[in-house]
């Protein structure tokens, strides 16, 4: 049988990397065996569904390239691919399990459950239903029914005996049938539970691996117990290793996470892309969290990957994730771009910060920072002075490295000169000039450069000054120098 593997987020929040990577090991796993992967949504939960999230979820996998087989917008011979639009399967099948004798209605009112939790929470017990229905008469049943009350349906747990699976990654796992709670399949208001919807979706989907969480584990030997119910073969389960905090102390969170540094650091993939790490990279990164191919290979392109996957080299024990070693990766990644590419992903980034940039104007800029930066989002703060009328700065940054304001006042005069009488304002020819000008003045070279690239940029921290200048232009850097001039002879007089 051909592979066929599902990623079944819930649209009730935006995608995380934690889900984003559950996503990928399933796509690669189905890559690697040539076989589907189908995008299927589980929208059943009304009362927590986000507007917006579904969007976010498939924008979300596309932008890493994980493009789905079959799901919204692709359809495929198993669909709808909405649980919302299942109802009457679900509904069906739970009815049949009540036939076969593997479920039962229960009629139990909120008010009961309450009771009945309230109970349990003052003798310390862990919440589980009583199975109370269960054991009525079928009389009192059919009159329970007939009167039109409200019921839910529970799976009908052995009460003796154990329930086992084999997990890929895990091995063997077997649960005693008396700690398993007859759940609820479907719910009063028609709509079932995860625990019913992902079986029979699985099933008439013809999923034949499933690939998610581990902190589904507790729950597979419930789904086991519905698949003998129906008399349907499982498919195989691979419960993926939880992904810590960049500490290593607990799960990463779902809404934020503050770095050793105290730094909030993204935790969704729109925080990602918006804060310029490159799909590529991101897709290389998660692949390494929770599996590896050898104990020294990181580099690998989207094909490697699909080549060298397999869930024996998934681990089982939680994976840290690495803040550190995404930016070292994103910046490998955007060091090989070609510079056209780069230059193009930069345009969005900096005309979100109000500059007014355009693929003319960032692309002669890409050979000063694509080896300075580890984010897109890097570029802004470097590169703003170039799109900027007027640069802003404290006066007192103009005072060269152990210098006086006037010595300061008169190299920076010294090297205007020299500028105005260049014939060419070429990169090479700028650099010439000032560098014989610091060595006419005793000055080290950095002191001198260092005066003139605050005057220019503003900056102390800049991409390299004579190429920054030589794009500026000639009018637009003596201009800057003109004014840092003045300023610097009011700290001089």
């Amino acid at each position: 049988m051909s592979v066929r593997v599902r990623f079944a987020p819930s649209p009730t929040g935006y995608l995380h990397v934690g889900g984003a990577r559950t996503a990928l090991f399933n796509w690669l796993f189905a890559r690697h065996h040539g076989g589907s992967f189908i995008l299927r949504i589980e929208d059943t939960d009304r009362t927590r569904y986000v507007p917006d999230s579904l969007e976010d979820i498939m924008e979300g996998l596309k932008w890493l390239g994980l493009e789905w087989d079959e799901g919204p917008g692709v359809g495929g011979p198993y669909g709808p691919y909405f649980q919302s639009q299942r109802l009457e399967l679900y509904q069906k099948y739970a009815h049949i399990l009540v036939e076969r004798g593997w479920a039962y209605k229960c009629f139990c009112s909120p008010e009961r459950l309450e009771r009945l939790r309230e109970e349990q929470r003052r003798k310390k017990q862990p919440p589980s239903y009583d199975r109370y229905c269960r054991f009525l008469p079928d009389e009192e049943k059919k009159a329970l029914e007939a009167e039109g009350r409200n019921y839910v349906i529970r799976l009908k747990v052995p009460l003796e005996g154990k329930t086992s699976f084999h997990d890929l990654i895990h091995g063997e796992i077997t649960v005693n049938n008396v700690n398993i709670e007859d759940l609820i399949l479907l719910k009063s208001d028609g709509y079932p539970t995860y625990h019913l919807a992902n079986v029979v979706d699985d099933h008439f989907m013809k999923i034949t691996h499933v690939m998610r969480a581990d902190e589904w584990i507790p729950s597979t030997p419930k789904h086991i117990l519905l698949y003998k119910g129906f008399g349907w073969e499982p498919p195989q389960f691979a419960h993926l290793p939880v992904i810590l905090s960049p500490t290593g102390k607990g799960k990463m969170s779902k809404r934020k996470t503050v770095g050793p540094d105290g730094r909030i650091y993204p935790v969704l993939v729109r925080e990602f892309k918006e804060a310029g790490y490159l799909p590529e990279a991101m897709f290389n990164f998660l692949a390494l969290v929770g599996w590896s191919y050898d104990d020294r290979t990181e580099i690998m392109t989207k094909e490697q990957l699909v080549e060298r996957f397999s869930l024996e080299r998934v681990k089982s024990s939680p994976a840290s994730f690495s803040y550190d070693k995404l930016e070292w990766m994103n910046g490998y990644y955007i060091r090989q771009l070609n510079p056209d590419d780069l230059a193009n992903r930069l345009v969005p980034f900096l005309q979100r910060a109000g500059l007014q940039a355009d693929f003319s104007k960032i692309r002669p800029i890409v050979p000063l920072i694509q080896e300075r930066i580890k984010t897109l989002s890097d570029a802004v703060a470097l590169v703003d002075f170039f799109f900027q009328e007027a640069i802003s700065y404290e006066p007192e940054a103009l005072v060269g490295d152990n210098m006086t304001p006037r010595e300061s006042l008169e190299a920076l005069r010294r090297a205007y000169e020299r500028l105005v009488a260049l014939p060419s304002f070429e990169e090479k020819a700028i650099e010439e000039s000032l560098r014989a000008l610091a060595a006419d003045m005793g000055l080290k070279a950095g002191q001198l450069f260092g005066i003139i690239r605050t005057a220019v940029t503003g900056k102390k921290v800049a991409p390299p000054l004579f190429g920054s200048m030589a794009i500026l232009g000639k009018d637009r850097t003596l201009a800057r120098m003109e004014k840092a001039l003045k300023l610097l002879e009011k700290l001089a007089a």
